[in-house]
């Protein structure tokens, strides 16, 4: 088991695992998103190079539009 800091929340995972598996398994692989893994913002062709690891941090951003 390891533990990835999601978000500023602690999550477990059966091990070490591919960040566009991750995001595959929430629905987000195919969003408009910004990733960042240990305060490193990852460009989106590079998130299948990316595995996750035991003590990781990240961070999954979406824009959100609007305005005054």
């Amino acid at each position: 088991m390891i533990t990835v800091t999601i978000n500023g929340k602690k999550y477990e995972m059966a091990g070490p695992t591919g960040l566009i598996d991750y995001l595959r398994s929430r629905g987000l692989a195919d969003r408009q998103i910004a990733v960042a893994v240990n305060g490193t913002v990852v460009r989106k062709e590079d998130f299948d190079g990316i595995t996750l690891c035991d003590g990781d941090q990240l961070e999954i951003v979406r824009p959100v539009g609007g305005g005054s």
